[in-house]
């Protein structure tokens, strides 16, 4: 049964009264215990270096959009999985200053060190850009000699890792530009070959030549169209005349329209050849004109008068201008044929460019997508070829020691005197603490208030304990000599702990 927090003081003091030696000899075996804990304690001395990241210089504002500098995130993370790699961790336990005997270790004491310094590392921010590179070791040499060391690893290993990865950096930036390069001239290649072998051009040209055909064709049918309403209005006007007319005239007036056809018949032939329509009708004419001049000087001479039938002019005019339009007609047929033509292989070349359109776009595509990365790792390329120059020569992010490490004077761990203070402490409340667990799981019922609160059975009436006044002595005497030893104890300890603490053990 839970006894009731109102009566646990009273049990308590009742239940270490009863049990004085055991009491005595826990607060003994306890304090002694942690006192001798204290002389056994390992004293551990840490040594710290304070580091400042330096990401801000003049050089930063004067190459910005030009170069990139390096940058650490999270720089205390950064920093511990860095001096944590094997290859600083051996370096550190390979150095003379550090180690006597680093020359002649076995690797077993070497896999020892290295997990001493793996445990003892400690890195810690410190606020802005300031953390600190920290070891703890027993010895106040090694946990200064290494703290040294490692700080002086991290920064070397540091400007290391910022030069290859610089390094690595423009060297791969180099070898997409060579790349790309590359495939930029086997596009190029095939598109010049593409190009040699596809010589129908592209679709804008097609569509605009067939535009134009189409335009031509559509006029020389307009053309013909107003040529045959032509030949039809001559054909129908020429129907309406006579072919001849009579005429009265002298032989010598033969002559005169001979030799005025023969001018008019030099003239055409000047301009057309001897198959002109013009120039057949004017032989034509002339020859008849010879034959009547023939005849009419065989009748009665050159002065007879003669009356016969001769060609109409405006007839044969007429017949000229029919023959004319007629062989302009034929003329714009043959070029509507050609035209047509000419559509039919627009149209094929149409079809062909429509065949070869997604290679060629495919092609275009790839050179302008090459192209445009192409031209962006250049610029990339010469960026990272001047932030390799700046981590070279130290310009890019630094870091600086801005607290060396210092000799540890004091231990940083618990002291002898909180073994001490602490061991008293616990020693004292050991047997208090231990009787109010037990009173905490005891079945017994103590008091009243457990009947009332648990059972539910009332109670009557509660006899007090009563001693005899030989039992009062005999307990007396008994709490005297405990009290007498307690201090006695507590003396002894105190002695030895102030002992040990001015260094007389």
């Amino acid at each position: 049964m839970a006894l009731p927090l109102s009566q646990l003081p009273v049990e308590i003091l009742r239940e270490v009264r009863e049990r004085k030696w055991t009491a005595f000899l826990m607060f003994l075996v306890i304090s002694f215990t942690v006192l001798g804990l204290g002389f056994v304690w390992p004293y551990k001395y840490k040594s710290e270096v304070v580091i400042f990241v330096d990401d801000s210089n003049i050089i930063q504002p004067l190459m910005e959009g030009s170069a990139v500098t390096t940058e650490v995130s999270d720089t205390t993370s950064a920093a511990r999985e860095m001096l944590l790699t094997r290859k600083v961790l051996e370096a550190a336990a390979e150095d003379r200053d550090v180690y006597s005997d680093s020359g002649q270790v076995s690797p077993e004491v070497m896999e020892s060190r290295i997990a001493a310094l793996r445990s003892g590392l400690s890195v810690k921010s410190r606020g802005g850009n300031y953390f600190s590179i920290g070891y703890e070791s027993t010895s106040q040499m090694e946990a200064f000699r290494v703290a040294q060391k490692l700080a002086q690893l991290f920064i070397e290993e540091s400007n290391d890792r910022k030069r290859s990865e610089s390094r690595s950096a423009y060297d791969f930036i180099d070898n997409q530009v060579k790349s790309y390069e590359r495939q930029l001239a086997e596009v190029e290649r095939r598109l010049q070959v593409f190009l040699s072998e596809n010589v129908d051009g592209t679709e804008g040209d097609a569509n605009a030549r067939m535009a134009t055909l189409r335009g031509q064709i559509e006029l020389a049918q307009l053309e013909r169209e107003q040529l045959v309403t032509r030949v039809q209005s001559l054909a129908q006007q020429l129907n309406e005349i006579s072919p001849t007319i009579r005429r009265e005239q002298t032989a010598d007036e033969y002559a005169d329209r001979i030799a005025s056809l023969e001018e008019q018949l030099d003239s055409l032939r000047l301009r057309y050849l001897d198959t002109y329509p013009d120039i057949v009708i004017l032989r034509e004419q002339i020859a008849e004109l010879r034959r009547q001049r023939t005849r009419a000087m065989a009748d009665g001479g050159a002065g007879t008068v003669i009356s016969d039938d001769v060609d109409n002019p405006l007839y044969q005019e007429l017949r000229t201008s029919l023959a004319r339009a007629r062989t302009e007609i034929e003329t714009i047929d043959t070029r509507i044929s050609s035209l047509q033509r000419l559509m039919v292989q627009q149209t094929a070349r149409m079809e062909r460019i429509q065949g070869n359109k997604a290679e060629y776009a495919e092609l275009t595509r790839d050179m302008q997508v090459n192209r445009q990365i192409y031209d962006d790792l250049l610029k990339r390329r010469e960026r990272a070829r001047v932030s390799m120059h700046l981590d070279i020569e130290g310009q890019g992010l630094k870091f600086r020691i801005n607290e060396a490490a210092q000799y540890p004077t004091s231990p940083s761990g618990p002291k002898f005197l909180m073994f001490a203070m602490a061991g008293l402490v616990l020693g004292i409340l050991a047997p208090f603490g231990s009787v109010a667990g037990l009173l905490q799981i005891d079945p017994r019922v103590r008091a009243k208030e457990q009947l009332d609160e648990e059972i539910g059975l009332p109670v009557l009436i509660e006899i007090p304990y009563v001693r005899t006044p030989f039992e009062k002595r005999r307990d007396r005497r008994l709490t005297n000599l405990v009290v007498f030893c307690s201090l006695v104890t507590a003396v002894v300890y105190i002695v030895i702990a102030v002992a040990s603490g001015v260094g007389y053990f």
